[in-house]
């Protein structure tokens, strides 16, 4: 029998998969992949912003939502040497609003909401309250901004009203106010600020650190519309208010100058008049003087150029007030005294051109006091030559002439005086009598002031101290001082420029004052012209002085701008007059004993005024260079 046949059993072959399901697979896979990569990117976005920039997100969102106002400090109050507020600061309303509140805005959801306010009806509940008209308002309440000013340094009640309206969108600031209680009282000198409150003009300008405040800072929170949210943020850090500002003026002597200064310029149909007022011993500005002026709390409506404190900024040639400086300087040098007599021609050739006196006298014997007296041209001239061109320039620089006085004034002018190595032939005679070189008034003022101090120079100034948190004044630095001539010499010449006053021959007799004895000079110096060389038809009239002459404590000088008539013994001697009588009653300065008021003072001295006026319009006009 055959062996049944056994069959071969074949290993079964895996079935492979069919290339659908494979590309399924890998899909899978990678989107698997795609996915962790995404949960991993999220994931790291979400711990940088939780975490690590957390500090920056909650900023961001804060200043969308917050409005950060700076508050400026109270400026620091400017006052008068006897304590009568010059400047102060009063809280004013300020409006403003956030334009937001006044236009659509569309949510994140992509719904668009409505402006919480109409502009327009806003506008026209406020522009009557305001001041403003309806239509710019409007337009400012539509500007593409966060935060606008609508109407800034408004009355309080004003502000008051307008948040009692309680309009969506708009708000009310308190705001200081610089005011002047004295309304144009020493405006030039005190000067003004911006509507923000800083220095522009004046003492304000040149003391706007020492006197500005330290500001504060209110932080509002808004939604992204601009209003409020009630329970949103609002802090406040106050402001703190700036150092207040003592002046050595004296209100009652500057109200004297200025009204002088407006009478003579309207009287004599002058283009303007400038006044200072110091005190011998300490350099003490008491009154300092210009017109034209203006009232600083509307200094909009004024012309900027009366902004300009004159007494300081303008120079002018001094004229015949130079000749007792050149005359000091001659005896300081040895080479006369009050007594010394001298030969005077009647006229004086110098580099060609002749010199004589506005009366011409014939040669005689002239005493130096007579030469004071009189304003001789011709003595001054010789003296100058005497001394020469270099020690003569020495002594007018050491006087104060061609630098600043040192008060800090902005804008002080240093005046001009030429190097004595480029005078010309004709300089040194010029010079001497107050031609060629310029000044402005308060160096003028200072000068005479050293003569009156005794020969001894100090610094004017105007700011007697400050006052601090304390209450207390800190008084300013002592005032430098130097001497410039010698007593003797001092005396000599403050006892001839007395003379000048109540000489017989003097040129300065509408300068008196009745009951003191009184020292000056006058001077009437032609204006350089303004577009060609040489001088111009226009004159300047100044004087002066000072007073008691025993004992000096004041001195006074004017200056009056193209006067007519122009001699300084017709215009400006009255005027130091009227001045200095009312200073004297102020300071309480009454040598014979008298009880002298500042009524009568001024009274008397406008009736001396006009008897000068009365008698200047019957005098015939001509040059008189005294």
């Amino acid at each position: 029998m055959t062996e049944p046949r056994r069959l071969a059993l074949r290993p079964r072959r895996p079935i492979a998969p069919r290339s659908g399901a494979r590309t399924m697979v890998h899909r899978l896979r990678w989107m698997l992949g795609v996915y962790l990569l995404v949960a991993l990117l999220v994931v790291g976005q979400l711990i940088r912003i939780q975490l690590v920039d957390t500090p920056g997100y909650a900023d961001l969102s804060a200043s969308q939502r917050a409005r950060i106002i700076e508050l400026p400090g109270d400026r620091g109050r400017i006052y008068d040497r006897e304590g009568d507020v010059l400047a102060t600061t009063v809280q004013a309303a300020t409006i403003y609003a956030d334009p937001r509140a006044f236009r659509p805005r569309q949510t994140p959801e992509g719904l668009q909401v409505p402006p919480a306010a109409d502009a327009m009806q806003t506008a026209n509940q406020l522009a009557p309250l305001v001041g403003r008209s309806a239509e710019d308002l409007a337009e400012r309440l539509t500007t593409d901004a966060h935060f606008v000013y609508l109407a800034r340094q408004l009355d309080h009640e004003v502000g008051v009203t307008v948040r009692e309206l309680g309009l969506e969108g708009v708000g009310v600031l308190a705001e200081p106010k610089r005011v002047y209680p004295a309304g144009g009282l020493a405006g030039q000198v005190v000067g003004f600020t911006g509507i923000d409150g800083e220095g522009l003009q004046g003492l304000e300008a040149r003391y706007d650190d020492l006197l500005v405040g330290t500001p504060g800072l209110l932080t509002l929170e808004r939604a992204p519309g601009g209003l409020d949210i009630a329970s949103g943020t609002r802090e406040l850090i106050p402001s703190e208010p700036g150092t207040d500002l003592v002046l050595t003026l004296d209100r009652e002597v500057q109200y004297v100058a200025e009204r002088a200064a407006a009478d003579v310029t309207e009287e004599f149909g002058a283009e303007g008049a400038s006044v200072v007022v110091l005190e011998v011993a300490t350099g003490d500005v008491l009154a300092m003087a210009s017109v034209p002026s203006f009232d600083p709390n509307q200094r909009g409506d004024a012309d900027a150029s009366t902004w300009r404190n004159r007494a300081v900024t303008d120079v002018f040639e001094p004229g015949s007030t130079q000749k007792a400086l050149t005359i000091a300087a001659a005896i300081e040098e040895g080479l006369v005294h009050e007594d010394s007599v001298m030969r005077l021609p009647t006229g004086i050739t110098v580099a060609g051109k002749r010199f004589t006196d506005a009366t011409p006298q014939p040669e005689a014997d002239w005493t130096l006091t007579e030469i004071m007296e009189r304003s001789s041209n011709v003595g001054t001239i010789e003296l100058a030559q005497r001394l020469g061109p270099e020690r003569l320039e020495a002594y007018l620089r050491s006087f104060g002439e061609g630098s600043s006085t040192g008060t800090g004034f902005p804008g002080e002018s240093a005046g001009l005086l030429m190097p004595s190595e480029d005078w010309w032939g004709t300089s040194l005679p010029t010079i001497a009598i107050g031609q060629g070189v310029a000044v402005s008034l308060v160096q003028l003022a200072n000068a005479y002031a050293t003569l009156a101090n005794d020969g001894v120079a100090v610094v004017p100034r105007i700011v007697r101290g400050t006052v601090g948190d304390d209450g207390r004044l800190t008084p300013a630095a002592d005032p430098v001082e130097r001497r410039v001539v010698s007593v003797d010499t001092a005396e000599q010449v403050q006892r001839m420029l007395e003379t000048v006053v109540s000489g017989e021959h003097g040129t300065g007799h509408r300068a008196a004052v009745e009951g003191y004895q009184v020292a000056g000079k006058t001077g009437t110096a032609r204006k350089p012209s303004a577009d060609a060389r040489g001088y111009s038809g226009e004159y300047v009239a100044t004087f002066v002085g000072f007073a008691p002459v025993d004992d000096p404590a004041l001195v006074v000088a004017v200056m009056v701008d193209e006067p007519r008539p122009f001699y300084g013994s017709i215009v400006a001697a009255p005027v130091f007059s009227e001045v200095m009588r009312a200073a004297l009653a102020s300071r309480r300065i009454q040598p014979d004993g008298s009880a002298l008021t500042l009524d009568d003072s001024m009274l008397a001295a406008r009736e001396a005024q006009r008897a000068a006026a009365e008698e200047a319009s019957a005098q015939a006009a001509g040059p008189e260079h005294r």
